[in-house]
């Protein structure tokens, strides 16, 4: 049985989403906009981290419309499977369906691949993406979803669409090769190294070699894991991504470790890639994950060494991770549990349900957001109540 300080939060969180029928805002959709939507490069991302660091939802005044984002309803759809397991005395079957057929009736144009990308353009430093354009990141949490979704209902469609997503990964992401291992590129269009990006399309090829039994998927798995485990920090961190002409890194440390951690234990459990120098990723990299990223009554730090704002990715992704890891150590689900409890009590709308965004240090960004916030803390949910069940607990 699960208590009432977590079934309740999530029966209003399940509630909103239903409601808004999985439509919403983003923090990234400020392109959406048919006065900004021109805007690339350099106007582009002034844009949009201004719109995203903003507290005041201006969006309708933009001609922003609430929408349904890919990565969103991949995300869904792999909570609320979860959800039918962690309550097989309901029935999610209907959102099950409307969410997967939603993504195979919405993949990228234009690919050969089955692939998906955001449904808002996103501007950087000298390059722009339109909507839709895919990526690894919004392909690979779509094909988790759509993976679980298959060992629940093993729909041949289902199916398809994972074959197809492997061979974007294979056939159509640049690909740097190193003596360490490989990295995949975090879209189509561009060669570079995002550490948490390829490890993702690690994961949906080990996701895939369970079912299929393809040794190429296996192996480019675990070169992609050896590349990012070589990386690794002596203290356990990652960073961001490398250069892999210069070599140079980019320090950013957030809830991509969770990514990552997911990722190598992911390739561990699907393509049966355990090794010592596996385990000892896992091992420091939650450990220093754990230890720095957070504090001890479950509140995380945004980017180190910046304390605030309160995140509630970060919130979401610790809950998760540490859920996930839970039989590597016998503190991980425990804290877990702080986690969620301290980001339901200072981030949770007590009358709506929906999840705030930040919580800065003077005041909290309270834009709901459904991608970024609602659909991961869903996740979140999900993954904590099924770690729960597999430690033989019945009460949350």
């Amino acid at each position: 049985m699960i208590s009432l300080e977590i079934s309740n939060p999530l029966n209003k969180l399940r509630t909103y989403i239903e409601a808004q029928r999985y439509m919403g805002y983003d923090p990234y959709d400020t392109l959406c906009s048919p006065i900004l939507r021109s805007f690339t490069g350099w106007p582009g991302v002034i844009a949009t981290q201004i719109q995203k660091r903003n507290p005041i939802n201006i969006r309708p005044l933009l001609g922003i419309r609430k929408e349904y984002n890919p990565k969103a309803m991949g995300l869904l759809l792999h909570a609320y499977v979860l959800l039918q397991r962690v309550f097989p005395q309901e029935d999610f079957s209907k959102q099950q369906d409307f969410l997967f057929q939603w993504l195979s009736k919405n993949t990228s144009r234009g690919f050969k691949n089955t692939c998906w990308g955001y449904n808002f353009g996103w501007a950087g430093p000298g390059k722009y993406l339109p909507p839709f354009a895919p990526t690894v990141v919004a392909t690979s949490f779509i094909a988790k979803g759509i993976f679980e979704y298959y060992q629940l209902k093993k729909k041949p469609e289902a199916l398809e669409l994972l074959n197809g997503v492997s061979r974007f990964i294979v056939e159509d992401l640049p690909l740097t090769e190193t003596p360490e291992g490989i990295c995949y590129s975090y879209s189509p269009f561009l060669k570079d190294c995002c550490y948490n990006a390829s490890l993702l399309g690690a994961e949906t090829l080990a996701r895939c070699y369970s079912i299929t039994g393809e040794t190429l998927l296996k192996k480019n798995a675990e070169r992609a894991v050896d590349f990012v485990i070589h990386k690794q920090k002596p203290d356990g961190r990652w960073n961001y991504k490398i250069d892999p002409e210069t070599g140079i890194e980019r320090a950013q440390v957030d809830f991509h470790q969770g990514y990552i951690l997911d990722s190598i234990d992911a390739v561990k459990k699907y393509a049966g890639y355990d090794s010592p120098a596996v385990n000892q990723a896992i091992d420091k990299g939650s450990g220093f994950y754990m230890q720095e990223q957070f504090f001890p009554d479950g509140r995380s730090k945004w980017r180190l060494p910046h304390e605030y704002p309160v995140e509630i990715h970060n919130q979401a992704q610790g809950i998760i991770t540490f859920s996930r890891l839970h039989k590597s150590h016998n503190t991980f689900l425990p804290f877990a549990k702080k986690i969620l409890a301290w980001t339901i009590k200072h981030m949770q709308d007590r009358k709506q349900g929906y999840f705030y965004y930040r919580k800065n240090r003077w005041y909290t960004n309270r834009i709901s957001f459904m991608r970024w916030s609602n659909a991961w803390m869903l996740l979140a949910f999900a993954e904590y109540m099924i770690a729960m069940n597999k430690g033989g607990k019945t009460n949350a």
